[in-house]
């Protein structure tokens, strides 16, 4: 049985959401989680020069309150913003701003699996950069048992849809030229 359709195919590529899509009131739960490996842990603590022995030293470690290796906590912070770029950035933001109001409420430990999701706390047209704006997003990270990790606010330079397509190869998330 012939199962090609009479007309092309419409192409659709993965991306985020553009800053006119992104609703406030909602929150966004991305998947899959990630669990943390110690190979993680060390393979950044190490990458970002970063000689702190709650990473590196697990007999050290032993003798601490926690009493093993606590993931570094930027690792989990990088971990909770890259977790919601394919549902909510890839391809739409300009730039990362900054971050306001980051904490760390409990550790992660090597094992543990990180889940993530966001809030549009607001979003604004840019002042200066026409077809640009800027939403602020709350990241929350959780581990398998639902324990909040990491909180932070990030401030990101997206695009409008209209802006954006309207470019050449602009609406083109990072996949393929068309």
């Amino acid at each position: 049985m012939d199962t090609q359709p009479a007309e092309p195919l419409r192409e659709e590529v993965q991306r985020g959401k553009y800053l006119d899509e992104l609703e406030l009131g909602v929150r966004y739960r991305h998947a899959p989680g990630r669990t943390i490996t110690e190979a993680d842990d060390v393979l950044f603590t190490t990458a970002t020069m970063n000689p702190q022995a709650l990473h590196l030293d697990a007999a050290w470690c032993a003798t601490q309150p926690f009493g093993r290796p606590v993931v570094n906590s930027m690792f989990t912070l990088a971990t909770v913003v890259g977790l919601s770029v394919g549902h909510l950035t890839q391809g739409t933001t300009v730039a990362n701003l900054g971050f306001e109001h980051v904490r760390f409420p409990a550790p992660m430990f090597h094992g543990d699996t990180l889940y993530a999701q966001t809030v549009v706390l607001e979003t604004r047209a840019s002042a200066s950069r026409p077809g640009q704006g800027i939403a602020r997003l709350e990241h929350t990270g959780r581990n398998q048992d639902g324990v909040i990790t990491v909180v932070a606010v990030r401030s990101a330079l997206m695009w409008y849809r209209q802006a954006h397509e309207g470019r050449a190869g602009g609406g083109n998330a990072g996949g393929e030229r068309s």
